[in-house]
């Protein structure tokens, strides 16, 4: 099943009320962002990281870059580095900008949250595509994500 497919039926399922949206094909999280018509906060940009043997979902507000230090002691790695395109695909069948915030069920991997996307109340996220997202409240998409454990890896790009 396609994991826009899978997204849209575990939301359904739940009840919680979301927004799907078609659009332009977006690259970054600023494009995604614009054709939302949503500020770049709340952006859920996901990440899939590789800590040591182990492969991570990073989430966290699209409004912030990634502190790898700070991931580094999060997950008690010692070694990390982002997926590469052929992992990626391996491992979600996704290309980079279409990976949802979502880990096991939807994808083979352990999500963890920034606590950035915390301080939302909603979330939006490329659903599985380049040109489909969804929007949705924080909170629901916390609960149906299973809580996952919230940790503090990101700056702001403001600072």
């Amino acid at each position: 099943m396609h994991v826009l497919d899978q997204l849209r039926g575990m939301l359904e399922t739940a009840g919680v009320g979301f927004r799907l949206l078609e659009h332009e094909p977006t690259l970054t999280s600023r494009d995604s962002a614009r054709v939302r018509g949503e500020p770049l906060e709340i952006g859920g940009k996901a990440i899939v990281i590789k800590a040591d043997q182990d492969y991570h979902l990073i989430v966290m507000s699209a409004a912030c870059r990634l502190g790898s230090s700070r991931l580094k002691r999060a997950l008690k790695a010692r070694k990390l580095r982002f997926a590469t395109m052929d992992e990626l695909f391996d491992l979600t069948g996704l290309v980079p900008g279409s990976v949802p915030p979502f880990g096991q069920p939807v994808l083979p991997l352990t999500l963890h949250v920034d606590s950035s996307v915390m301080k939302q109340s909603r979330i939006a996220f490329n659903a599985g595509s380049l040109t489909h997202s969804i929007i949705m409240s924080r909170d629901d998409w916390y609960d149906i994500t299973g809580r996952p454990p919230i940790i503090d890896v990101t700056d702001s790009d403001d600072q």
